[in-house]
């Protein structure tokens, strides 16, 4: 077990070690050593631009994140459990899965105009049908007689939702949680290289153009690092104890 724990780490250490050999044998602009990286980071950090546009990209992300989640939850199990729903809407939860982010973020841009609320429409509804597809498998997935259960002892609607439905759908809705998280950052930097003049997207852009790759190592690994501590932090420790009956379960089976 502790093996297992420590083995994470053996995979990141060798990619930096590999990492700094071929900074050094190439001696390249276009590929920076580590230090390197890290000292514009910290560069970066010390004046306060990058806190700055981390903060901005984290607050679209944040929004983002949750009316997509909700949308989407709200979507899934209606189509989860309505079959008339499903029949309606499955075409177009199809085609708005098959439209390209970059299709969607020009259009409304186009429409909008350049303006906050477009950019962070443009991220809910790329992500909104891969959350409603997953959670509509757990709405479909509900075990029938735990709904049988809950009508003979006239359970309230919100003590069917916090004890029947809820454990039931909980995976589905961590799955949704972590590919959301996944793909809506990425969709967010796109949103700013296209049309805003802040966040961690745009700086990348300015980078870009003058080809800073050290920069855009920094920014990247910096976006990179809050995303990863929030999965260690809040992501895995609530999947844990929500599953800690399963343990438990097995144990003393």
């Amino acid at each position: 077990m502790n093996g297992s724990r420590w083995a994470c780490w053996i995979a990141l250490p060798c990619a930096v070690a590999l990492w700094t050999l071929i900074a050094l044998v190439v001696q390249t602009p276009l590929l920076p050593s580590p230090a390197a990286v890290l000292d514009t980071f910290w560069q970066a950090t010390r004046s306060g631009e990058l806190p700055e546009h981390l903060l901005v990209t984290l607050r679209r992300v944040l929004f983002a994140f949750v009316l997509a989640m909700a949308l989407g939850t709200l979507l899934g199990v209606w189509m989860g459990r309505s079959r008339l729903a499903n029949a309606v809407l499955d075409p177009l939860l199809v085609l708005f899965l098959n439209l390209p982010a970059l299709v969607t973020i020009i259009l409304l841009y186009v429409w909008f105009g350049l303006v906050e609320a477009a950019a962070v429409l443009a991220v809910v509804i790329n992500k909104v049908p891969n959350v409603a597809v997953t959670v509509r498998e757990g709405a479909r997935s509900i075990d029938p007689k735990l709904e049988q259960m809950a009508l003979v002892y006239r359970f309230t609607r919100w003590q069917r939702i916090r004890h029947v439905w809820l454990p039931q759908l909980f995976p589905y809705l961590m799955a949704a949680t972590r590919g959301g998280l996944a793909l809506i950052w990425k969709i967010v930097l796109v949103v700013e290289l296209l049309g805003r003049s802040d966040g961690i997207g745009f700086q990348l852009h300015m980078a870009f153009q003058v080809f800073d790759v050290a920069s855009i190592l920094a920014y990247s690994l910096a976006f990179i690092a809050v995303v990863q501590l929030i999965e260690l932090a809040l992501l895995q420790p609530l999947e844990r104890r929500a599953s800690s009956w399963r343990e438990a379960g097995v144990r003393h089976a």
